[in-house]
Order: C-alpha cells, then sequence, then structure tokens
C-alpha cells in the first residue's frame, strides 16, 4: 500500500531535483494555441453529484473506461488533531490496513495492494483520501474494500505499537529536503491552532499516539457528514448504493471545525548547512475566493517556479529581482497556499549563508513594486495563461480528476467546470492583483528559515 503525506501547496523548490527546472516560454503563435478554451465545454464530461440523507456526497464520473478509480475523501486532515493527540492523523494515514478481520475482508485486504490494485493513503492538513485503481469487473470487491477501511477500523495495541518504525523513517524520510521542515516550521508559526499543526508526527508522539486516541479521531472525523464518495468509470448508482447502505454505519455531522487563527510568527532553525533556505509569507486567499485567484496570478507574475527539469527560472520577476542585488547563486520562488479558512502568500528563498539577507530583501521587494502597480497587463495577460494552462495540464491524469472532484466535492458539495474555472481566472483583473500584492506587503509576517543564518534578516526586518 502506497502511503504518502501531501503539502496543499504552490512551491517549486520541492525535491533536490526540481531546484534546477525552468519554464520555457512559448513563442508567440503558439501560445495563443495553448489557451484557447472558449469550446472547451463541448468536450468534457461532467460529475453527477448528490448528497444524501445521511450528509454524504456522493460524485461519479462515467468515462466509460475498463479501469475505475475510486476515492473516499474523509475531513480528517492534521488540522483537527488537539493538543493531546498531535501525530494521530499521521499514525493514522499508516494503519490504513489495521481493519476489523472478517473472513474474506480480511484475506482480500492483506492481499490487494500487493497482489491486485495499487492503493493508496494521501494525507494533508485537511482532508484524508483513501483511492484505489481496479477493473471495471473488480469494482464491487474494491468498493466493499474502502467501505472497511473507512469505517471498520480495528487499532489493537501491539499492531500500533509496530507503527512506530515507519513514523521514524518518514520523519527521517522528511528530514533529507529542508524545504519540507521550513514549510512545516512556517505552519507552525503562522497559526495558533489548526492549520499550525504539522503533518508528521512530533518526535515527543513517536511511539506513544495509543489505540484508544486513534478510535477518538476516527469516531469523530469519519462520519457521512464529513465524506465524500468519488469514482471515475463508475455508474452513479452503484456509489448511492454504496453510501446509502454500507457507509450509513457512520451517519452523523462529527465534530466541529475549529476555525484557523492567523497571528503572525517566526521560527529560525541554526544549522551548518551553507545554504539558507527562508519563507517569508502573509495571510492569503482561501480556497476557491476571487482572492485566491488573484493570488494565483500574482505567484506566475513573480515567478511560480521552473516546469523543466534542469533549467533555471531567469525569466521570472523575482530571479530578475535578485540578480541584480548579488552575484552569487540562488534560487526563488513564489508560495502560495490556500485552505478552506485561510491561505498563505510569500516568498521562498535559497541562497549562501552570506548572501541570505539580500536576496530575501530582493525578494520582497518585487513584490512591493508589484503592489506600486509596476506590473503592465501584458505580464498578467501571460500569467493568468500560465494559470489556466497549468490547471488544465493538471486534468490531464484520472488521478488529478479525481483528487479535483473529491477535493470541490467535500468542500461545497458541488463541482465547478473547467470552463468556469477558466472564466474565474480571466475575471482577475490588474487592480486585483495588485491589491493581493499590497495584502502581502501591508500584511502582518510570518517567517521560516533554516541554516547557517549568520545573515538572514529577522522578519521584522524585512
Amino acid at each position: 500500500m502506497k502511503q504518502q503525506a501531501a503539502v496543499r501547496h504552490s512551491l517549486s523548490c520541492s525535491p533536490p531535483s526540481r531546484l534546477l527546472s525552468t519554464c520555457l516560454p512559448l513563442p508567440p503563435e503558439r501560445r495563443q494555441s495553448q489557451i484557447s478554451f472558449s469550446n472547451l465545454s463541448s468536450f468534457c464530461l461532467l460529475p453527477q453529484i448528490s448528497k444524501l440523507p445521511n450528509g454524504l456526497v456522493v460524485a461519479s464520473l462515467e468515462n466509460y473506461s475498463p479501469l475505475s478509480s475510486v476515492g473516499v475523501f474523509v475531513k480528517a486532515g492534521s488540522r483537527f488533531e488537539t493538543a493531546e493527540n498531535q501525530g494521530v492523523s499521521h499514525v493514522l494515514r499508516l494503519a490504513a490496513n489495521l481493519v476489523r478481520c472478517t473472513g474474506f475482508v480480511n484475506v482480500f485486504v492483506k492481499g490487494l495492494c500487493h497482489h491486485v490494485f495499487p492503493c493508496s493513503v494521501t494525507s494533508s492538513r485537511e482532508t484524508m483520501v483513501y483511492s484505489v485503481d481496479c477493473l471495471r469487473d473488480h469494482l464491487d470487491t474494491v468498493l466493499d474494500y474502502l467501505v472497511n477501511v473507512t469505517t471498520g477500523q480495528e487499532f489493537r495495541p501491539w499492531e500500533v505499537e509496530d507503527l512506530a518504525p515507519r513514523v521514524k523513517i518518514d520523519k527521517a524520510l522528511a528530514q533529507q529536503y529542508p524545504q519540507i521542515g521550513v514549510i512545516e516550521k512556517l505552519h507552525e508559526a503562522a497559526y495558533k491552532n489548526a492549520l499550525s499543526n504539522s503533518l508528521y508526527c512530533p518526535d515527543y508522539m513517536v511511539g506513544r499516539v495509543s489505540s484508544a486516541q486513534l478510535q477518538s479521531f476516527v469516531e469523530n472525523n469519519f462520519t457521512t457528514g464529513r465524506m465524500a464518495l468519488v469514482g471515475l468509470g463508475v455508474k452513479h448508482s452503484v456509489l448511492r448504493q454504496v453510501g446509502e447502505g454500507l457507509l450509513s454505519a457512520r451517519s452523523g455531522a462529527g465534530a466541529t471545525v475549529t476555525k484557523a487563527v492567523y497571528r503572525g510568527g517566526e521560527l529560525r532553525m541554526q544549522n551548518n548547512d551553507g545554504l539558507v533556505h527562508a519563507l517569508i509569507v502573509s495571510e492569503g486567499g482561501v480556497t476557491g475566493t476571487a482572492e485566491a485567484n488573484a493570488f494565483s496570478v500574482l505567484q506566475r507574475i513573480l515567478g511560480a517556479g521552473p516546469h523543466v527539469k534542469r533549467g533555471s527560472n531567469i525569466t521570472s520577476k523575482l530571479s530578475q529581482g535578485i540578480a541584480k542585488a548579488t552575484t552569487q547563486p540562488f534560487d526563488a520562488t513564489a508560495f502560495n497556499a490556500s485552505y478552506s479558512d485561510s491561505g498563505l502568500f510569500g516568498v521562498y528563498t535559497i541562497a549562501q549563508a552570506n548572501s541570505a539577507g539580500e536576496v530575501i530583501k530582493a525578494a520582497i521587494a518585487q513584490v512591493t513594486g508589484v503592489a506600486d502597480g509596476k506590473v503592465s497587463e501584458a505580464d498578467i495577460t501571460r500569467a493568468k495563461n500560465q494559470v489556466k494552462a497549468e490547471y488544465l495540464m493538471s486534468m490531464e491524469s484520472s488521478e488529478s480528476v479525481l483528487d479535483e472532484i473529491g477535493s470541490q466535492a467535500l468542500a461545497t458539495g458541488a463541482y465547478k467546470a473547467p470552463q468556469a474555472v477558466l472564466q474565474d481566472i480571466d475575471a482577475v483583473t490588474h487592480a486585483d492583483v495588485v491589491k493581493a500584492a499590497k495584502k502581502f506587503v501591508d500584511g502582518k509576517k510570518s517567517m521560516a528559515a533554516s541554516g547557517h543564518l549568520i545573515n538572514t534578516p529577522f522578519v521584522d526586518e524585512v
């Protein structure tokens, strides 16, 4: 079974293999052909969505493929942890195979992921997703499995104890990438609650998350009012039947959602690393809002990161501005993370220790320039085209389509068609972009930095 943590944000500085990639511009004659989607609705299939009396949202897209994809989306990310059960969502992701053993289901669960179908459990700060791909002929079996792993969990103490080494491996892998640590520390500094919780189990809780805590978390969050059942290559009536029957065992609204409170703050991780990773943000836009669209366009104007492997991102405003301030090597990208009740927007820089201050201040100056209106209509049009192209290209895989439908269905109980999404992006104006940049410049800042911080300014100095 493949299990992984998902960070819901836009940031190019992820694994080192992607640090040196870039985005090559299309020639003018090809740009319009790549982004002209006026007749998009004529060939786009739209999902069927319904909300059952038990609160479960059911969404399906019948594409008549011989391969079906089914996912259960749950509002059970790390933001729903409390001070007493920190790390429970991380352990729960690894415990996806700990279910009630009932004859056939027990045999099937143990052999499913290794011999039959690829299965994954993905968690973010807001959601946990259980998804399986299978041949359409095996759909009934897969649905039984998904119901069992989301409503029939059984956490035996000795099996939960066996998960501790896997938690340690996850944490060790994450520590190999400074970007992950900086982003996690940024959320801890930026928020008072909810979104401040890390995707990873804290050190003091490794091996200490109990069976009772896991069971309590599941009972409070894995309820039909907090779940969406989504399928590709599946008849809607089949999913409704599953939702009305088997999943009704967990009927209810579940625990109340605590609103995230942005506070602003700073966390610095001093070490001997010669490269300084710094991330400075203000509060951004909420997912699905016009403001979030404006921040997405602003992100592309500044530079959303490279797309071609082992290239350079010299065409972005951030790169051009920082190159005038230092001759030392650096990398910089705009950071944008949107959540259901908050968001973060800012700049992420990687620089040599002795030039970190110059790089950070030059990056902030580029955002300030946009806030002062120093951005052309051509820049905005190009950025909007990039947002639209990236969105549509992300919808080319069944995995991404399942995630998009499921995320929207879980959040709003509805689905916004690609054509409507493109129209919302086109509706972003010059004034919207300038306003978004001003919100970053004038807003209360949060900062996280890692490395040899001898020349790294504090958040109140930028």
